[in-house]
């Protein structure tokens, strides 16, 4: 349902080099009653899934390691992040999608996922909604070494790390990923492991 308080009256392609990039100008109804008129640039990525793989026996979890250029440029000095397996759904459905990830960049093939929320990541700029996944792991899983699609420019570490070592690694700031963080505390709030 569209809000009947807001009107998009322009939007202008900025880029389209690998996403896009939308300047939008609008008319918004404000709570007095008063309307204005705004621009805001919406940067359009397509929709995404993450999935936090974890194994309740040996109490450890399925992380990934690679280069993030904006963390680089934003203060992070090799641009490494520690961060759960993620990817843009490309019109396939959340569960296919991360199905397919997973085994991409972690080398893990699972059958069985459980949606545990959604949520927009930065909703002042990006149109991104991410769905957000969990989901058993063994060791009987793993069919390949993973590290995600060559032709993608993907060059990712597996890392399999104990629950309670990543918990430490949010408090100490050696993970730093939104997703990550917000799929460990939902293992942790839950009592999964």
């Amino acid at each position: 349902m569209q809000n009947s308080k807001v009107k998009i009256l322009k939007t202008e392609i900025l880029s389209d080099n690998w996403y896009t990039l939308n300047k939008i100008t609008f008319e918004k109804t404000k709570r007095d009653g008063s309307s204005e008129i705004q621009s805001r640039e919406a940067y359009d990525r397509g929709n995404g899934a993450t999935i936090l793989l974890y194994n309740k026996d040996q109490n450890t979890v399925i992380l990934t390691k690679q280069f993030r250029l904006p963390t680089y440029i934003n203060g992070n000095s090799d641009g490494m992040l520690i961060e759960t397996c993620a990817g843009l759904l490309d019109n396939d459905n959340p569960e296919e999608c991360i199905k397919r990830e997973t085994e991409e960049e972690t080398g893990y093939k699972i059958s069985k996922v459980e949606k545990v929320f959604e949520s927009y990541m930065s909703p002042g700029s990006v149109t991104e909604i991410l769905h957000f996944f969990i989901a058993e792991y063994s060791k009987e899983m793993k069919t390949t070494d993973g590290g995600g699609l060559e032709e993608e420019g993907e060059d990712i570490e597996v890392l399999e790390l104990s629950f309670d070592e990543t918990l430490a690694m949010i408090d100490s700031g050696e993970i730093k990923d939104a997703k990550t963080i917000m799929l460990l505390q939902h293992v942790r709030v839950k009592n999964i492991m």
